[in-house]
């Protein structure tokens, strides 16, 4: 809206209220003002006797100053039941306090300002909840999210106008996307100065229209705590989500000098075009039928193949893992999980297939494509998890075409049925609710073949990554160091996560067992959000371990926020994965830009010492050696403490399925490529096909034939020659095309005639010292020649465009260490050499 339709919209609906001094606090009442110190904490008794001790462990008391006693005084009774006398005489802010007793609310995120310093000073020195500082209104966005996150409860915010509602925009959106309860308060200018570009005026409600479920501006006193109530019954129900509550300055700086109407126990709910992202009340979904329930469990007991494939969703009740478990265990029938999905089912049972996706293992993605019946429970098949739709669970819809089996899908909100991928039966209500409807119904069945395959898938392609024989860390090492030693406490650990290949390294390589156990950014992908969801974790469960596994980049977004841990002893343990790039955009560069590495190189503070700057405990770890343990040091610390792992810069995660492909078509670790998988899907090379008595066969070890592995960053391999015969040619996975390219004679120096074979600019790259298909296809090469013949056969490479990041990457050091060696050198401005090696007797 316009500030001038603004402006007239607010002199036409408070024509009464006239221009104040913006200045001056205002009030919408002609009663004489009464003295703050009359009025402070005025709430029910029925409040008094229900509000609870706040007992925090993680925040420290002296921290804040000394809290005072509560003035309580009785309410008043009416004789129109239709009224509510209790919040006579109170100010705005202090009707806030009140309605945050009456919901329970124990912690309060936030940061204060101008706008909306009535209410702060109404909350001054509460006892009945405990107020936590961040060093930004985005890190109390996130706070708060930890914090529903792991307790089941709404996050509350409370911050300023302007800037202060716009940097909490994120974590709004953040909120909405992954399901999370969120009640946001924003001060706003008054009423009477809206539309006049007033200091930090913004039209926040239009400007979080499309990141809350439900917003609305108070513009009268009379209807503050039916809106609050509005605000927590919206945020909770159905799927969960953030709301906003805008509180103009004269609002909640006003006194209530009569009765106000009663405030509805349920709002109705808002038009579509108010909250386009509101959701169904959970009382609003279909009535679930006996006969729905009924086909869906004859679809699952006469499945050959059945799946579970559980989102967050099924978390969102306390019973639900336990349903969940009941009906894998009851149905014989495997489970895999969203990422944030993860801890519903326990990982350690033989039916997990762990995470299902984009990164997830290889043998969930392979169930999902091979299954003829999917069970979803509370996930919304989001882009990540089915990849390219079309074809995504190919099986799956052959058995719905043929009437015996399909996408059976249970979720709670309306909205997400049949958005992506069309159902076979939508079960629609609350997930476990419909569930334990649905156990009783359940035949067991073996299903050997089914996990005879899944056995085989499991063996052949694990979470998978080499050590380095010089003890670098890898980043996925230094997940499972974390997860062996919490082994024996899981139940009583948290893991938060910032955003990217550390978040996947986190999911692929900590062993989840327990629910909630997992807060990360999941839809929005947001960086920063590991350290300030971690302190409202830590809030919300003090006497949990939470560890936030954080990347170097992702860190530095949110990582002021060490000081408020500091500042309120918050016990959360931070632990960097430093290698000093933003590294899954870095991978993106690696894999499908030609290592071009644009504004991704970061340029790091010292992080131990940036933590003993803010009274911090610090920890480095550098080598195999050091991990151990640091690592103790690091999890028996009492306080906040920090351990930066300094970690391989150039490894990446795997199994990655790429944009565009189809979910079985992803790539692996170089070592896991096989002949009888399509490993990839994108314009590179897949594997070198060996010629010998049949075409297409190809090593299903290419470990054994690494003795040496080098990284050689940006090296174009030009053409292989070899003498005389023809040593193999190149296999290149485009749609399902295989392509070979045709071996063409070229003269050597010597006159003599050998065979090239274009490699079509095949990249030598793709993980840490040479572990990439380029190395690989090189020492094949070598392994061929010198089997095929007792003589020694010549090998030439034409490379192009050498940019090496570290003196260890160069050509030389490459080359030299395959036996190669330079012998020629054409033109600078390519940096093109020529590479001949002679191979000793096999």
């Amino acid at each position: 809206m316009h500030s001038q339709s603004f402006a007239r919209l607010a002199r036409s609906t408070y024509s009464t209220v006239g221009r104040q001094c913006l200045s001056r606090p205002f009030s919408l009442t002609s009663a004489t003002r009464i003295a703050a110190s009359q009025i402070r904490f005025r709430s029910s008794a029925a409040t008094a006797e229900a509000a609870v001790q706040p007992n925090i462990a993680a925040v420290d008391p002296s921290a804040a100053p000394p809290l005072q006693p509560l003035e309580r005084t009785q309410p008043k009774t009416s004789s129109k039941p239709e009224h509510d006398h209790s919040f006579v005489g109170m100010s705005g802010g202090q009707i806030f306090h009140e309605m945050m007793l009456r919901h329970n609310v124990k912690h309060v995120f936030g940061y204060p300002g101008g706008a909306i310093l009535p209410v702060f000073d109404a909350i001054y020195n509460s006892k009945h909840f405990d107020f936590i500082l961040p060093r930004a209104e985005q890190g109390a966005g996130h706070a708060a999210e930890g914090y529903a996150r792991v307790t089941g409860k709404p996050g509350v915010v409370l911050v300023t106008s302007g800037p202060g509602a716009t940097n909490v925009i994120t974590a709004m959106q953040d909120a909405l996307s992954d399901g999370t309860p969120m009640v946001v308060f924003s001060g706003q200018v008054p009423v009477s100065a809206i539309g006049s570009d007033a200091f930090q005026e913004a039209d926040v409600v239009g400007i979080s229209r499309a990141c809350t479920k439900w917003n609305v501006m108070v513009k009268d006193i009379a209807d503050l705590p039916r809106r609050i109530n509005e605000a927590f019954e919206i945020a909770t129900s159905g799927r969960p989500g953030p709301v906003l509550v805008d509180l103009p300055k004269d609002v909640t700086a006003a006194i209530v000098n009569k009765p106000i109407p009663a405030a509805p126990s349920i709002p109705a709910k808002p038009p579509t075009s108010q909250a386009p992202f509101f959701s169904d009340l959970a009382k609003d979904a279909s009535q679930v039928t006996s006969p729905q329930i009924h086909r869906a469990a004859q679809l699952i007991n006469a499945a050959k193949r059945p799946l579970i494939y559980a989102g967050q969703g099924i978390l969102a009740h306390p019973d639900g893992p336990e349903r969940l478990r009941e009906l894998s265990h009851n149905g014989n029938i495997p489970v895999t999980t969203t990422l944030q999905g993860l801890g519903a089912f326990d990982e350690l049972d033989h039916r997990s297939l762990h995470m299902v996706g984009m990164h997830g293992s290889a043998y969930a993605n392979l169930a999902m494509q091979k299954a003829d019946v999917i069970i979803a429970l509370g996930a919304r098949f989001d882009d990540r998890v089915t990849a390219n739709v079309p074809r995504f669970a190919p099986e799956a819809r052959k058995a719905a075409a043929e009437k015996r089996g399909g996408i059976i899908h249970f979720e709670i909100s309306p909205k997400n049925i049949n958005k992506v991928v069309q159902a076979t039966e939508a079960i629609e209500g609350d997930v476990t609710e419909n569930l334990t409807k649905l156990l009783p119904l359940i035949e067991s069945s073996e299903r050997k073949e089914w996990f005879t395959k899944i056995s085989d898938w499991k063996s052949r392609f694990p979470f998978y990554h080499v050590q380095d024989p010089n003890g670098i860390l890898l980043p996925q090492t230094v997940i499972q160091e974390l997860d062996k030693q919490t082994a024996d406490m899981k139940e009583k650990v948290i893991i938060t996560t910032g955003v990217g290949q550390h978040q996947m390294w986190a999911a692929q390589y900590f062993r989840w067992r327990h629910p909630r156990s997992l807060v990360t950014s999941g839809g929005l992908g947001t960086m920063g959000f590991g350290l300030p969801a971690a302190i409202g974790a830590k809030v919300g469960k003090p006497d949990h371990i939470v560890v936030d596994i954080d990347g170097d980049a992702s860190f530095c977004m949110t990582g002021m926020e060490l000081a408020t841990a500091a500042q309120y002893n918050i016990g959360v343990k931070v632990l960097i994965l430093n290698n000093d790039f933003q590294g899954m955009v870095k991978q993106w560069q690696d894999l499908f830009y030609e290592e071009r590495y644009s504004a991704t190189r970061m340029f790091n503070p010292d992080f131990v010492k940036l933590a003993e700057a803010m009274n911090i405990k610090g920890i480095r770890a550098t080598s195999m050696q050091d991990l151990p343990g640091a690592m103790a040091e690091f999890l028996a610390h009492p306080g906040p403490v920090v351990l930066e792992a300094k970690v391989c810069k150039r490894e990446h995660v795997f199994p990655m399925a790429p944009a565009a492909s189809a979910l079985h078509e992803f790539i692996v670790h170089p070592h896991q490529a096989s002949n009888n998988i399509t490993v990839n899907n994108w314009k590179q090379i897949t594997q070198l096909i060996v010629n010998r008595d049949q075409l297409g066969l190809v090593t299903s070890n290419l470990e054994s034939l690494c003795e040496h592995q080098y990284y050689v960053p940006r090296s174009i391999v030009r053409a292989i020659v070899a003498d005389a015969i023809p040593v193999g040619y190149i296999r290149l996975q485009q749609e399902e095309q295989d392509q070979a390219s045709e071996p063409t004679r070229i003269a050597t120096d010597h006159g003599n005639h050998l065979r090239m074979f274009r490699l079509l600019s095949f990249m030598i790259h793709q993980s840490y010292q040479g572990l990439g298909f380029g190395t690989n296809a090189l020492q094949l090469l070598q392994k061929e020649l010198s089997s095929q013949s007792r003589e020694a056969h010549g090998i030439r490479i034409l490379t192009t465009s050498f940019a090496s990041v570290h003196p260890e990457d160069s050509p030389e050091h490459f080359f030299s260490a395959l036996g190669f060696q330079k012998s020629q050198i054409h033109g600078q401005p390519l940096q093109e050499m020529i590479w001949t090696s002679k191979i000793s007797e096999a």
